[in-house]
């Protein structure tokens, strides 16, 4: 008999917040941010606590008198695990488990825990558990009985701990032959990729916060080809809902066809260990055309998710990739002029993915801003050549088709592989 998800016991957690210098001004959006991100890993937030301090304790981080009181408040509220919003060391970790009593969690590896338990491709498992590697192996040398523990729960998931635990050379050769697995997909990516870029198609890239909407977008997108519902990919009300990246294929209304690539959500302060380890897989924002950047306008956090977005986005680098704002979920939203505050960011446009509204102005909006050269011509094929036009009714909208005694003429903007491929049919250009 399956066991009911919602019949499970959920872990209780406690969240830790620490504001240095009292340089945290954007206290509310970061608990927010962090009780999402424990939910999205199945945890049950009870409490939280936060501490002001001048600099961090080298040794707890928090100091010694302040992990007493947590450790109080975690015995009365039944608490099995903290979660502290900084990025704690290995002695840190160890030390505050010693004296709380509970494991200790920080917010890179919840993150790393959520995205083990979602990565689904051979590639995302692979590039997750790296990631989990490299951040775990300087904290690994005399840690408490946590790590070790079978039970499961938060932090737990991924490589064995045990087998990390005990033989450090393992984890070494392991993370050898991760990155060697990595380097034979990523030559298959860069055969697909060059493959692509032979054959002249646009590459059109959603990048974003989590959450936004960016999987809805795409199989909304991808609709406008087919109503084929296996093309979808899975969206879900939730933070990495989705991980990895997904190519599907899409179509202007003028017939042109582009390919469209969903990439993993961001969040702020996303661990650098992740960047590192999904460049390979975010390196296709790179070879971009077009990369839309979706936000959800519903959200408070609206403007620090863009701004973490395009700070990710210049550390990716990409070349000659024109960017564009999709201000998502409209529906949500009572009074669209309290929106004009994000018109500074330019070019845009407000959508809802959900609804349908605005998807074939965005359409639109990416097609301008696609540098492919296009033509705008008049070709006559001739009776003989006819099946050669039948390639053209299927791949692009014809402007105007006239029927003559030497054949067909047509009307129609070419991209520039297509031009080349039928100059000879070229009667004068418009």
């Amino acid at each position: 008999m399956t066991e009911n998800l919602n019949d499970i016991k959920k872990e209780r957690v406690l969240l830790v917040f620490v504001r240095l210098d009292n340089l945290s001004n954007n206290l509310e959006d970061e608990i927010e941010e962090l009780t999402l991100l424990a939910k999205a890993a199945g945890a049950e937030v009870v409490s939280t606590v936060v501490q002001n301090k001048l600099r961090r304790n080298p040794s707890t981080y928090i100091g010694s008198g302040k992990a007493m009181e947590i450790s109080k408040i975690a015995d009365e509220m039944e608490v099995d695990s903290i979660i502290f919003n900084n990025e704690l060391s290995g002695s840190q970790v160890r030390n505050l488990e010693k004296i709380i009593d509970k494991k200790i969690i920080d917010r890179t590896t919840l993150i790393l825990d959520i995205f083990a338990s979602r990565a689904t491709t051979k590639e995302g498992k692979l590039e997750v558990k790296l990631a989990q590697l490299k951040y775990r192996l300087p904290r690994l040398v005399g840690s408490t009985g946590y790590l070790s523990r079978t039970g499961g729960g938060i932090g737990t998931r991924g490589p064995g701990e045990q087998k990390l635990e005990t033989d450090r050379r393992y984890i070494l050769s392991e993370i050898d032959s991760i990155n060697e697995k990595l380097k034979k997909a990523e030559k298959n990516r860069e055969a697909n990729r060059n493959k692509r870029l032979n054959n002249d198609i646009p590459l059109v890239s959603l990048a974003g916060y989590t959450n936004s909407g960016k999987s809805t977008l795409l199989n909304r997108l991808i609709k406008e080809v087919d109503e084929d519902v296996e093309r979808e990919v899975f969206a879900e009300d939730m933070l990495f809902a989705t991980l990895g990246t997904f190519l599907r294929r899409s179509k202007f209304k003028n017939k042109e066809e582009f390919l469209l690539i969903d990439t993993v959500g961001f969040v702020s302060n996303l661990p650098t260990k992740l960047i590192e380890s999904f460049k390979s897989t975010l390196e296709e924002i790179k070879y971009s055309d077009v990369i839309v950047i979706v936000a959800d306008v519903s959200s408070e956090n609206i403007l620090m998710q863009i701004e973490t977005t395009n700070k990710i986005i210049e550390e990716i680098n990409p070349e000659d990739s024109n960017i564009i704002y999709a201000f998502n979920k409209i529906d949500k939203v009572d009074n669209l002029d309290s929106l004009n505050y994000l018109n500074k960011f330019e070019p845009n446009i407000f959508i809802s993915a959900k609804t349908g509204e605005n998807i074939d102005n965005l359409l639109e909006l990416i097609y301008k801003n696609i540098t492919h050269k296009r033509y705008d011509t008049n070709l006559l094929i001739g009776f003989k050549d006819f099946d050669k036009a039948d390639y053209l009714y299927n791949k692009y909208d014809i402007k105007n088709k006239e029927y003559t005694e030497d054949g067909v003429k047509l009307s129609i903007i070419l991209d520039e592989k297509d031009y080349n491929k039928y100059k000879e049919y070229v009667i004068d250009d418009v």
